[in-house]
Protein backbone atom coordinates (compact mmCIF):
# COMPACT_ATOMS: atom_id res chain seq x y z
CA UNK A 1 0.00 0.00 0.00
CA UNK A 2 1.35 3.89 -0.41
CA UNK A 3 2.14 5.68 2.03
CA UNK A 4 -0.58 8.42 3.27
CA UNK A 5 0.45 11.49 1.50
CA UNK A 6 -2.59 13.84 2.04
CA UNK A 7 -3.19 16.97 0.52
CA UNK A 8 -6.86 19.46 0.74
CA UNK A 9 -8.74 20.51 -2.46
CA UNK A 10 -10.49 24.19 -1.65
CA UNK A 11 -13.03 24.97 -4.64
CA UNK A 12 -14.06 28.14 -4.63
CA UNK A 13 -16.59 30.20 -6.76
CA UNK A 14 -17.32 34.01 -5.75
CA UNK A 15 -16.17 33.38 -1.79
CA UNK A 16 -12.97 34.91 -1.17
CA UNK A 17 -13.69 36.49 2.08
CA UNK A 18 -12.40 34.01 4.07
CA UNK A 19 -10.49 32.24 1.43
CA UNK A 20 -7.27 33.45 2.93
CA UNK A 21 -7.68 31.93 6.44
CA UNK A 22 -8.87 28.91 5.42
CA UNK A 23 -5.62 27.86 2.92
CA UNK A 24 -3.68 29.59 5.97
CA UNK A 25 -5.03 27.33 8.42
CA UNK A 26 -4.77 24.32 6.02
CA UNK A 27 -0.60 24.97 5.48
CA UNK A 28 -0.46 25.25 8.90
CA UNK A 29 -1.24 22.07 9.32
CA UNK A 30 1.14 20.42 6.88
CA UNK A 31 -1.26 20.01 3.94
CA UNK A 32 -0.24 20.88 0.73
CA UNK A 33 -3.35 22.95 -0.84
CA UNK A 34 -4.67 22.93 -4.16
CA UNK A 35 -7.44 25.75 -4.59
CA UNK A 36 -9.81 25.27 -8.07
CA UNK A 37 -10.82 28.73 -9.33
CA UNK A 38 -14.06 27.83 -11.11
CA UNK A 39 -14.89 29.78 -13.40
CA UNK A 40 -14.60 33.08 -11.50
CA UNK A 41 -15.30 36.46 -13.25
CA UNK A 42 -11.84 38.26 -13.84
CA UNK A 43 -11.84 40.57 -10.69
CA UNK A 44 -12.62 37.81 -7.93
CA UNK A 45 -10.31 35.77 -10.25
CA UNK A 46 -7.74 37.67 -9.92
CA UNK A 47 -8.57 38.07 -6.29
CA UNK A 48 -7.84 34.33 -5.70
CA UNK A 49 -4.98 33.90 -7.38
CA UNK A 50 -3.42 37.07 -5.08
CA UNK A 51 -4.53 35.10 -2.11
CA UNK A 52 -2.64 31.94 -3.56
CA UNK A 53 0.56 33.65 -4.19
CA UNK A 54 0.20 35.25 -0.82
CA UNK A 55 0.18 31.80 0.76
CA UNK A 56 2.99 31.08 -1.29
CA UNK A 57 3.24 27.18 -2.48
CA UNK A 58 -0.63 26.90 -3.32
CA UNK A 59 -1.52 25.17 -6.56
CA UNK A 60 -4.15 27.03 -8.34
CA UNK A 61 -6.38 25.56 -11.11
CA UNK A 62 -8.24 27.88 -13.24
CA UNK A 63 -11.60 26.64 -15.09
CA UNK A 64 -12.99 29.03 -18.02
CA UNK A 65 -16.30 28.15 -17.31
CA UNK A 66 -18.22 27.68 -13.98
CA UNK A 67 -18.78 23.52 -13.71
CA UNK A 68 -20.45 23.41 -10.36
CA UNK A 69 -18.81 21.96 -6.93
CA UNK A 70 -18.27 18.94 -7.91
CA UNK A 71 -16.63 19.08 -11.30
CA UNK A 72 -14.58 21.73 -9.07
CA UNK A 73 -13.83 19.19 -6.28
CA UNK A 74 -12.69 16.51 -9.22
CA UNK A 75 -10.98 18.79 -10.96
CA UNK A 76 -8.57 19.10 -7.59
CA UNK A 77 -8.58 15.67 -7.24
CA UNK A 78 -6.95 14.61 -10.64
CA UNK A 79 -4.16 17.21 -9.80
CA UNK A 80 -4.09 15.77 -6.56
CA UNK A 81 -3.27 12.11 -8.31
CA UNK A 82 -0.83 13.76 -10.69
CA UNK A 83 1.25 14.80 -8.20
CA UNK A 84 1.17 12.05 -5.90
CA UNK A 85 -1.31 12.56 -2.84
CA UNK A 86 -3.11 9.07 -1.61
CA UNK A 87 -5.86 11.21 -0.16
CA UNK A 88 -7.83 14.80 -0.21
CA UNK A 89 -9.39 16.54 2.17
CA UNK A 90 -12.06 18.46 0.45
CA UNK A 91 -12.92 22.12 2.23
CA UNK A 92 -15.55 24.74 1.34
CA UNK A 93 -14.18 28.37 0.96
CA UNK A 94 -16.49 29.79 2.63
CA UNK A 95 -15.11 29.30 6.03
CA UNK A 96 -18.08 27.13 7.60
CA UNK A 97 -15.99 24.70 8.34
CA UNK A 98 -13.80 24.08 11.81
CA UNK A 99 -10.59 23.63 10.30
CA UNK A 100 -9.30 22.26 13.84
CA UNK A 101 -10.92 19.06 13.29
CA UNK A 102 -9.10 18.51 9.78
CA UNK A 103 -6.28 16.62 12.22
CA UNK A 104 -9.05 14.43 13.32
CA UNK A 105 -10.87 13.60 9.99
CA UNK A 106 -7.03 12.57 8.60
CA UNK A 107 -6.52 10.55 11.55
CA UNK A 108 -9.00 8.20 10.81
CA UNK A 109 -8.39 8.59 6.91
CA UNK A 110 -4.96 7.27 7.95
CA UNK A 111 -6.19 4.47 9.97
CA UNK A 112 -8.79 3.40 7.34
CA UNK A 113 -6.83 4.16 3.86
CA UNK A 114 -9.92 2.77 1.85
CA UNK A 115 -12.57 4.75 3.51
CA UNK A 116 -14.57 7.85 2.58
CA UNK A 117 -14.27 10.05 6.21
CA UNK A 118 -17.12 12.65 6.48
CA UNK A 119 -17.42 15.47 8.62
CA UNK A 120 -21.29 14.99 10.45
CA UNK A 121 -22.04 18.60 10.90
CA UNK A 122 -23.20 19.88 14.41
CA UNK A 123 -24.56 23.08 13.74
CA UNK A 124 -24.83 26.27 16.08
CA UNK A 125 -27.94 28.95 16.02
CA UNK A 126 -26.56 30.34 12.61
CA UNK A 127 -27.81 28.07 10.53
CA UNK A 128 -30.89 29.24 8.31
CA UNK A 129 -34.27 26.87 8.97
CA UNK A 130 -34.93 26.33 5.46
CA UNK A 131 -31.27 24.52 5.23
CA UNK A 132 -31.94 22.69 8.53
CA UNK A 133 -35.33 21.14 6.55
CA UNK A 134 -33.69 20.72 3.66
CA UNK A 135 -31.03 18.81 5.07
CA UNK A 136 -33.50 16.72 6.63
CA UNK A 137 -35.32 15.78 3.64
CA UNK A 138 -31.95 14.80 1.80
CA UNK A 139 -31.26 12.45 5.27
CA UNK A 140 -34.84 11.13 4.66
CA UNK A 141 -33.80 10.09 1.05
CA UNK A 142 -30.34 8.88 1.53
CA UNK A 143 -31.36 6.42 3.95
CA UNK A 144 -33.69 4.98 1.70
CA UNK A 145 -31.07 4.93 -1.19
CA UNK A 146 -29.09 3.24 1.14
CA UNK A 147 -30.93 1.34 3.41
CA UNK A 148 -29.62 2.67 6.62
CA UNK A 149 -30.11 5.63 9.02
CA UNK A 150 -26.29 5.81 9.37
CA UNK A 151 -25.54 8.70 7.62
CA UNK A 152 -27.40 11.63 9.01
CA UNK A 153 -25.87 14.39 7.15
CA UNK A 154 -24.94 13.70 3.06
CA UNK A 155 -24.47 17.14 2.36
CA UNK A 156 -21.44 18.18 4.15
CA UNK A 157 -18.37 19.51 2.04
CA UNK A 158 -15.55 18.65 4.61
CA UNK A 159 -14.21 15.61 3.98
CA UNK A 160 -11.07 13.00 2.97
CA UNK A 161 -11.49 11.29 0.27
CA UNK A 162 -9.24 8.47 -0.90
CA UNK A 163 -8.07 9.83 -4.20
CA UNK A 164 -7.39 6.51 -7.12
CA UNK A 165 -10.92 5.09 -5.70
CA UNK A 166 -12.92 8.48 -6.04
CA UNK A 167 -11.87 9.25 -9.75
CA UNK A 168 -12.40 5.38 -10.52
CA UNK A 169 -16.21 5.90 -8.96
CA UNK A 170 -16.27 9.25 -10.60
CA UNK A 171 -14.97 7.89 -14.68
CA UNK A 172 -17.43 5.08 -13.87
CA UNK A 173 -21.06 6.94 -12.86
CA UNK A 174 -22.38 9.79 -14.14
CA UNK A 175 -22.14 11.56 -10.54
CA UNK A 176 -23.76 14.97 -10.65
CA UNK A 177 -21.32 18.01 -10.64
CA UNK A 178 -23.50 20.69 -8.63
CA UNK A 179 -25.10 20.91 -5.23
CA UNK A 180 -26.15 17.54 -5.22
CA UNK A 181 -22.32 16.23 -6.31
CA UNK A 182 -21.90 15.58 -2.15
CA UNK A 183 -24.92 13.51 -1.35
CA UNK A 184 -24.79 11.38 -4.65
CA UNK A 185 -20.90 10.52 -4.21
CA UNK A 186 -21.61 9.28 -0.52
CA UNK A 187 -24.22 6.93 -1.64
CA UNK A 188 -22.31 5.90 -4.32
CA UNK A 189 -19.52 4.88 -2.55
CA UNK A 190 -21.92 3.08 -0.09
CA UNK A 191 -23.24 0.72 -2.83
CA UNK A 192 -20.07 -0.19 -4.13
CA UNK A 193 -19.68 -1.25 -0.43
CA UNK A 194 -16.59 1.32 0.61
CA UNK A 195 -16.59 2.01 4.56
CA UNK A 196 -17.94 5.59 4.99
CA UNK A 197 -16.47 7.11 8.68
CA UNK A 198 -18.32 10.05 9.94
CA UNK A 199 -16.88 12.25 12.56
CA UNK A 200 -18.73 15.22 14.31
CA UNK A 201 -17.42 19.01 13.15
CA UNK A 202 -19.03 22.06 14.31
CA UNK A 203 -20.26 24.34 11.42
CA UNK A 204 -21.05 28.01 11.60
CA UNK A 205 -22.17 30.26 9.09
CA UNK A 206 -20.06 33.72 9.11
CA UNK A 207 -21.90 36.95 9.27
CA UNK A 208 -22.04 38.52 6.00
CA UNK A 209 -21.92 34.97 4.48
CA UNK A 210 -23.95 34.05 0.94
CA UNK A 211 -24.77 30.67 -0.98
CA UNK A 212 -24.16 29.35 -4.12
CA UNK A 213 -27.32 27.47 -3.72
CA UNK A 214 -29.25 27.85 -6.66
CA UNK A 215 -33.02 27.72 -5.06
CA UNK A 216 -34.82 27.03 -7.90
CA UNK A 217 -32.38 24.84 -10.24
CA UNK A 218 -30.37 23.31 -7.47
CA UNK A 219 -33.71 21.49 -5.37
CA UNK A 220 -34.42 20.75 -9.01
CA UNK A 221 -31.17 19.20 -9.80
CA UNK A 222 -31.19 17.49 -6.24
CA UNK A 223 -35.13 16.06 -6.73
CA UNK A 224 -34.20 14.64 -10.13
CA UNK A 225 -30.40 13.22 -8.58
CA UNK A 226 -32.83 11.60 -5.93
CA UNK A 227 -35.31 10.12 -8.08
CA UNK A 228 -32.35 9.30 -10.06
CA UNK A 229 -30.39 7.21 -7.43
CA UNK A 230 -34.04 5.74 -5.85
CA UNK A 231 -34.17 3.98 -9.10
CA UNK A 232 -30.78 2.87 -9.04
CA UNK A 233 -31.06 1.32 -5.79
CA UNK A 234 -34.39 -0.81 -6.51
CA UNK A 235 -31.83 -2.08 -9.38
CA UNK A 236 -29.43 -3.23 -6.99
CA UNK A 237 -31.89 -3.98 -3.86
CA UNK A 238 -30.92 -7.55 -3.47
CA UNK A 239 -26.88 -6.73 -3.59
CA UNK A 240 -27.39 -3.63 -1.36
CA UNK A 241 -29.55 -6.68 1.39
CA UNK A 242 -27.24 -8.80 0.88
CA UNK A 243 -23.93 -6.39 1.04
CA UNK A 244 -25.92 -5.06 4.19
CA UNK A 245 -26.53 -8.71 5.64
CA UNK A 246 -23.36 -9.83 5.60
CA UNK A 247 -21.54 -6.51 6.63
CA UNK A 248 -23.64 -6.15 10.19
CA UNK A 249 -22.28 -8.95 11.66
CA UNK A 250 -18.62 -8.31 10.36
CA UNK A 251 -18.40 -4.97 10.78
CA UNK A 252 -15.70 -3.48 12.89
CA UNK A 253 -16.30 -1.22 15.67
CA UNK A 254 -16.07 2.86 14.98
CA UNK A 255 -13.86 5.13 16.99
CA UNK A 256 -16.11 6.46 19.72
CA UNK A 257 -15.70 10.11 18.86
CA UNK A 258 -16.79 9.19 15.33
CA UNK A 259 -20.25 7.80 16.98
CA UNK A 260 -23.26 10.91 17.32
CA UNK A 261 -26.05 11.36 19.06
CA UNK A 262 -29.13 9.49 18.14
CA UNK A 263 -32.86 11.32 18.50
CA UNK A 264 -33.57 15.24 18.56
CA UNK A 265 -33.31 18.19 21.22
CA UNK A 266 -37.08 18.65 21.47
CA UNK A 267 -36.97 15.30 22.97
CA UNK A 268 -34.64 16.07 25.44
CA UNK A 269 -35.99 18.58 26.30
CA UNK A 270 -39.53 17.27 26.97
CA UNK A 271 -37.85 14.45 29.00
CA UNK A 272 -35.74 17.26 31.24
CA UNK A 273 -38.82 19.19 31.88
CA UNK A 274 -40.54 15.76 32.75
CA UNK A 275 -37.83 15.09 35.34
CA UNK A 276 -37.99 18.85 36.69
CA UNK A 277 -41.98 18.73 37.32
CA UNK A 278 -42.73 15.52 38.29
CA UNK A 279 -38.79 14.21 39.59
CA UNK A 280 -36.62 11.13 38.93
CA UNK A 281 -39.19 8.02 38.76
CA UNK A 282 -41.22 9.62 36.31
CA UNK A 283 -38.76 10.61 33.91
CA UNK A 284 -37.10 6.87 33.89
CA UNK A 285 -40.73 5.41 33.14
CA UNK A 286 -41.06 7.71 30.15
CA UNK A 287 -38.06 6.98 29.08
CA UNK A 288 -38.29 3.27 28.94
CA UNK A 289 -39.90 3.27 26.00
CA UNK A 290 -37.82 5.29 24.45
CA UNK A 291 -35.12 3.48 25.60
CA UNK A 292 -36.56 0.27 24.18
CA UNK A 293 -36.99 2.29 20.64
CA UNK A 294 -33.30 2.82 20.42
CA UNK A 295 -32.46 -0.43 22.05
CA UNK A 296 -33.83 -2.16 18.96
CA UNK A 297 -33.08 0.12 16.35
CA UNK A 298 -28.77 0.29 17.54
CA UNK A 299 -27.82 -2.68 15.88
CA UNK A 300 -24.36 -0.92 16.41
CA UNK A 301 -25.05 0.20 20.01
CA UNK A 302 -26.36 -2.98 21.14
CA UNK A 303 -23.33 -4.96 19.65
CA UNK A 304 -21.14 -2.69 21.73
CA UNK A 305 -23.31 -3.49 24.95
CA UNK A 306 -23.34 -7.74 24.58
CA UNK A 307 -19.85 -7.70 23.75
CA UNK A 308 -18.91 -5.63 26.93
CA UNK A 309 -21.50 -8.18 28.69
CA UNK A 310 -19.63 -10.95 27.09
CA UNK A 311 -16.63 -10.21 28.44
CA UNK A 312 -17.90 -9.20 31.88
CA UNK A 313 -19.51 -12.75 32.59
CA UNK A 314 -16.07 -14.36 31.17
CA UNK A 315 -14.27 -12.63 33.77
CA UNK A 316 -17.09 -13.89 36.57
CA UNK A 317 -18.07 -10.04 37.07
CA UNK A 318 -21.99 -10.75 36.15
CA UNK A 319 -23.58 -14.03 36.70
CA UNK A 320 -26.36 -13.69 34.60
CA UNK A 321 -24.97 -15.14 30.94
CA UNK A 322 -25.72 -12.10 28.23
CA UNK A 323 -28.57 -11.62 26.21
CA UNK A 324 -30.72 -8.96 24.97
CA UNK A 325 -33.04 -8.83 28.58
CA UNK A 326 -29.46 -8.09 30.02
CA UNK A 327 -27.96 -5.28 27.14
CA UNK A 328 -31.82 -3.85 27.82
CA UNK A 329 -30.97 -3.33 31.35
CA UNK A 330 -27.30 -2.18 30.28
CA UNK A 331 -29.25 0.50 28.19
CA UNK A 332 -31.47 1.55 30.86
CA UNK A 333 -28.21 1.86 33.47
CA UNK A 334 -27.26 4.64 30.80
CA UNK A 335 -30.40 6.42 30.34
CA UNK A 336 -30.28 6.25 34.58
CA UNK A 337 -27.28 7.74 34.49
CA UNK A 338 -28.33 10.53 32.13
CA UNK A 339 -30.90 11.07 34.48
CA UNK A 340 -28.29 11.69 37.48
CA UNK A 341 -26.21 13.95 35.42
CA UNK A 342 -29.42 16.12 34.89
CA UNK A 343 -29.88 15.99 38.95
CA UNK A 344 -26.36 16.91 39.28
CA UNK A 345 -26.46 19.87 37.27
CA UNK A 346 -29.41 20.81 38.57
CA UNK A 347 -28.70 20.81 42.22
CA UNK A 348 -31.14 18.04 42.90
CA UNK A 349 -28.39 15.74 44.51
CA UNK A 350 -27.11 17.32 47.65
CA UNK A 351 -23.45 17.79 48.78
CA UNK A 352 -24.27 15.53 51.70
CA UNK A 353 -25.77 12.61 49.75
CA UNK A 354 -22.36 12.10 47.73
CA UNK A 355 -19.55 9.79 49.68
CA UNK A 356 -15.90 11.13 49.64
CA UNK A 357 -16.13 15.13 48.69
CA UNK A 358 -15.92 16.24 52.55
CA UNK A 359 -13.15 13.54 53.51
CA UNK A 360 -10.21 12.04 52.24
CA UNK A 361 -8.35 13.56 49.01
CA UNK A 362 -10.70 16.04 48.72
CA UNK A 363 -10.91 17.55 52.29
CA UNK A 364 -7.26 17.95 52.28
CA UNK A 365 -6.61 19.65 49.24
CA UNK A 366 -9.68 22.04 49.79
CA UNK A 367 -7.94 22.68 53.40
CA UNK A 368 -4.90 23.31 52.01
CA UNK A 369 -6.18 25.18 49.30
CA UNK A 370 -4.26 23.28 46.29
CA UNK A 371 -5.53 22.52 43.11
CA UNK A 372 -5.39 18.92 42.14
CA UNK A 373 -5.33 16.84 38.65
CA UNK A 374 -8.57 14.69 39.03
CA UNK A 375 -8.71 11.56 37.03
CA UNK A 376 -11.93 10.17 36.92
CA UNK A 377 -13.79 6.50 34.92
CA UNK A 378 -16.78 6.26 32.79
CA UNK A 379 -18.35 4.32 36.32
CA UNK A 380 -20.88 5.84 37.55
CA UNK A 381 -21.76 9.54 37.08
CA UNK A 382 -18.56 11.71 37.73
CA UNK A 383 -20.22 15.00 36.61
CA UNK A 384 -21.28 15.17 39.82
CA UNK A 385 -18.13 16.39 40.98
CA UNK A 386 -17.96 18.76 38.55
CA UNK A 387 -21.73 20.23 39.31
CA UNK A 388 -20.98 20.13 43.39
CA UNK A 389 -17.76 22.16 43.22
CA UNK A 390 -19.76 24.62 40.09
CA UNK A 391 -23.18 24.78 42.76
CA UNK A 392 -21.08 26.02 45.13
CA UNK A 393 -19.18 28.10 43.56
CA UNK A 394 -16.20 27.13 45.83
CA UNK A 395 -13.69 25.58 43.74
CA UNK A 396 -12.61 26.33 40.63
CA UNK A 397 -12.71 23.44 37.55
CA UNK A 398 -11.24 23.17 34.70
CA UNK A 399 -12.75 20.31 32.97
CA UNK A 400 -11.28 18.24 29.82
CA UNK A 401 -13.87 16.59 27.53
CA UNK A 402 -14.70 16.12 24.14
CA UNK A 403 -18.55 17.41 23.65
CA UNK A 404 -19.06 17.03 19.98
CA UNK A 405 -20.28 14.27 19.42
CA UNK A 406 -22.79 14.64 22.80
CA UNK A 407 -23.67 18.62 21.74
CA UNK A 408 -27.60 17.79 22.22
CA UNK A 409 -27.17 16.28 25.64
CA UNK A 410 -24.81 19.41 26.53
CA UNK A 411 -27.23 21.75 25.39
CA UNK A 412 -29.95 20.52 27.69
CA UNK A 413 -27.42 20.39 30.72
CA UNK A 414 -26.71 23.90 30.01
CA UNK A 415 -30.17 25.17 29.71
CA UNK A 416 -31.06 23.35 32.62
CA UNK A 417 -28.42 24.16 34.91
CA UNK A 418 -28.12 27.41 34.43
CA UNK A 419 -24.81 29.57 34.75
CA UNK A 420 -21.74 27.96 35.54
CA UNK A 421 -18.30 28.74 36.57
CA UNK A 422 -17.11 25.19 34.94
CA UNK A 423 -14.19 26.10 32.26
CA UNK A 424 -14.31 23.56 29.35
CA UNK A 425 -11.15 22.32 27.14
CA UNK A 426 -11.60 19.95 24.01
CA UNK A 427 -9.50 16.68 24.43
CA UNK A 428 -9.17 17.63 20.34
CA UNK A 429 -7.36 20.74 21.07
CA UNK A 430 -4.58 19.63 23.70
CA UNK A 431 -1.17 20.76 23.06
CA UNK A 432 1.61 21.51 25.22
CA UNK A 433 0.03 24.78 25.39
CA UNK A 434 -3.00 22.71 27.45
CA UNK A 435 -0.50 21.25 28.92
CA UNK A 436 1.01 24.60 30.43
CA UNK A 437 -2.17 26.98 30.84
CA UNK A 438 -3.32 23.47 33.39
CA UNK A 439 -0.63 23.44 35.25
CA UNK A 440 -0.97 27.06 35.71
CA UNK A 441 -4.52 25.84 36.70
CA UNK A 442 -3.19 24.02 39.42
CA UNK A 443 -0.88 26.14 40.58
CA UNK A 444 -3.87 28.67 41.05
CA UNK A 445 -5.65 25.87 43.22
CA UNK A 446 -8.02 24.91 40.46
CA UNK A 447 -9.28 21.43 40.08
CA UNK A 448 -8.57 19.71 36.31
CA UNK A 449 -10.79 16.66 35.68
CA UNK A 450 -10.74 14.73 32.94
CA UNK A 451 -11.68 11.23 31.87
CA UNK A 452 -8.50 8.89 32.18
CA UNK A 453 -9.85 5.80 30.55
CA UNK A 454 -10.60 6.93 26.97
CA UNK A 455 -8.44 6.40 23.96
CA UNK A 456 -7.23 9.67 22.25
CA UNK A 457 -9.39 10.64 19.55
CA UNK A 458 -6.87 11.89 17.42
CA UNK A 459 -5.76 8.11 16.50
CA UNK A 460 -3.93 5.53 18.88
CA UNK A 461 -0.28 7.17 18.82
CA UNK A 462 -0.64 7.80 22.87
CA UNK A 463 -1.94 4.76 24.20
CA UNK A 464 -0.29 1.48 26.16
CA UNK A 465 -1.73 -1.82 26.58
CA UNK A 466 -3.15 -3.69 29.38
CA UNK A 467 -5.34 -6.54 30.62
CA UNK A 468 -8.48 -5.49 30.88
CA UNK A 469 -11.42 -8.13 31.41
CA UNK A 470 -9.69 -11.21 29.81
CA UNK A 471 -8.03 -9.46 26.85
CA UNK A 472 -6.12 -6.64 25.81
CA UNK A 473 -7.51 -2.99 25.80
CA UNK A 474 -5.86 0.24 25.14
CA UNK A 475 -5.63 2.78 27.93
CA UNK A 476 -4.50 6.78 27.41
CA UNK A 477 -1.45 8.02 28.27
CA UNK A 478 -2.19 11.52 27.56
CA UNK A 479 -3.80 11.87 31.07
CA UNK A 480 -0.58 10.68 33.53
CA UNK A 481 1.58 12.88 31.15
CA UNK A 482 -0.33 15.74 31.83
Amino acid sequence: MSPFRPCAVVPTYRHTEALSEVVRALGAQGLPVIVVDDGNVPAVAERIARICAAAGGVILLRREENGGKGTAVIDGIVRAAEAGFTHAVQVDADGQHDLSRVGDLLALARAHPAALVTGEPVYDRTIPRSRRAARWITHFWVAVNTLTFRYTDSMCGFRVYPVEATLELARSANIARRMAFDTEILVRFVWRGTDVLALPVSVTYPPGNFSNFALWDDNLRISAMHAKLFFGMLRRLPRLLRARLSRRSGRAPRHWAAITERGSYAGLWFLGTVYRLFGRRACLAVLSPVVLFFFLTGAEQRRGSLSYLRHAHAAGLIAERPGWGLSFRHFMAFASSAVDKLAAWTGNIPEHDVEGVNDGAFATAKQRGAGALILTAHFGTPEILRAIATLGERWSVTVLVHTVHAAQFNRLISAFSGSSVVRVVQVTSIGPDTAILLQEAVARGEWVVMAGDRVPVSGNARISWAPFLGESAPFPQGPHIL
